[in-house]
This record gives C-alpha cells, sequence and structure tokens, in this order.
C-alpha cells in the first residue's frame, strides 16, 4: 500500500490531523484538502497547513468557496457562538455550529479529488460519539455517501475502482483520539479547535470545541500545548 494515493479531509483540529496520521501510519500518500467556506475560525487553515506539513503530505489543497451567503451557523452566521455550555448540554440535539450540509459538500469536493488523482480512500475524521448532534458525523451518513459516491463517479459506474471512505475516529472518545494521535507522534500544538478566538489568536477556551478539547487532554493525561483566553477543566 506503501505510496498509494488517498485523499484526507484536514481542518486542522484534533480530529483530522489524527485521521490524516493514521492514513499515514497505513502506508498512504496523503494529499490534505481544507476548505476555507466563511467560517469565522479561518486561523484553523493555517493550522491545516501547518500539519500537512508536519506530516510530509504529498498535497495539500486548500479550497475556497462561501457558505456565509447561506448562513445559518453560529460558524459563518451573525450567531453567537455558544458559551460554557454543560457536557450534558453539549451532548443534546443539533448545535447552532452545525454548518449546513457542509460535510456533504466537503465529501463531494474530496470525492472529485480523488477521481482526478486515480485515489480509492477518503479519510474524515468524523465522530460520532462526542458530536452525536451532528447529522452529517454518522456512520449511517458516511456508508449512504460511500454508496453514492461508487453510482456517481467514471471508476465507480465502469468497474474500475470501488471508493472506501475511512472514518477511523468515529467511535473513538476525545481521549482515546488524542493518545492514539500522541503514540503516532502527532505535534498537537500544530492543530486548531476553538469556534470563536480572540483577536490576539488565542483559543476562547469556553466554545463547545475548546472544552471537548480540553476535557479530552485532561482525561488522556497529556498536556494541551495551545494558549487560551480562559481554560476550563
Amino acid at each position: 500500500m506503501s505510496g498509494t494515493p488517498a485523499v484526507v479531509l484536514l481542518s486542522g483540529g484534533v480530529d483530522s490531523a489524527t485521521a490524516a496520521a493514521i492514513a499515514k501510519q497505513a502506508g498512504f500518500a496523503v494529499h490534505a484538502l481544507s476548505f476555507r467556506y466563511g467560517q469565522r475560525h479561518t486561523c484553523e487553515i493555517e493550522a491545516a497547513r501547518r500539519v500537512a506539513s508536519f506530516l510530509k503530505s504529498s498535497s495539500h489543497l486548500v479550497i475556497d468557496f462561501d457558505l456565509r451567503a447561506i448562513g445559518g451557523s453560529a460558524l459563518t452566521d451573525h450567531i453567537d457562538v455558544p458559551k460554557s455550555r454543560s457536557a450534558a448540554a453539549i451532548s443534546q440535539g443539533i448545535p447552532v455550529t452545525y454548518v449546513p450540509a457542509r460535510n456533504t459538500i466537503f465529501l463531494s469536493f474530496g470525492l472529485a479529488l480523488a477521481e482526478r488523482i486515480g485515489a480509492n480512500d477518503i479519510f474524515f475524521g468524523a465522530n460520532q460519539l462526542e458530536y452525536s448532534g451532528y447529522p452529517d458525523c454518522r456512520e449511517e451518513y458516511i456508508r449512504a455517501f460511500e454508496a453514492l459516491a461508487n453510482l456517481a463517479t467514471k471508476a465507480g459506474v465502469e468497474g474500475e475502482s470501488r471508493l472506501r471512505i475511512h472514518a477511523p475516529l468515529l467511535h473513538m472518545t476525545k481521549a482515546a483520539i488524542i493518545t492514539k494521535g500522541i503514540e503516532l507522534g502527532v505535534d498537537y500544538g500544530l492543530t486548531w479547535s476553538c469556534y470563536d478566538p480572540s483577536q490576539d489568536g488565542r483559543a476562547c477556551g469556553l466554545c463547545d470545541s475548546c472544552q471537548l478539547r480540553v476535557q479530552g487532554f485532561n482525561q488522556a493525561g497529556a498536556v494541551d500545548p495551545i494558549s487560551y483566553v480562559e481554560r476550563t477543566s
């Protein structure tokens, strides 16, 4: 499998960085794909560049499009990012940080790139255990998109190959993900998770994503190397 191309959706966060490291460990040549889609936390793009470089990715493509025209999410619209929510609140319902159809759009771009470079594998850092409210992070969604992908491509229709979507983190806790990444040598100081960073470039420490990250590092018994404005334990 050494050198076999795989597309990896790389946001620059803990999950996508770990998924990319898993792909690399499996012997794939990583072709990283990131998106500048009008998100308020655009610093994640630089994090993705750092991670792609650190993992010696074969390529890294950043695609620009603007979901602010559609809105409907705290990440792309004039909606406050929720702060200081309890673990119970985070685990219930679909949060306002959900971006309509975002993962379907991301995977569609990933499918197009995979078809162009002759890759049969797409890696995706989805996690349904700690983000169960996101409908596009569920296993049934991923398998349905995989089926669609094999109906929608030239290679699939002609029977030349079958596309596989890998979601290796799907049923892992954040602590388990971090532990796995540390085992693989991931430098989490290069990553970014915060939805609402401060003007001086620090993570807020209070949004859902920051809280899950901090909790994950604490439970993994590891030190989170990034800086926070406020940090919950």
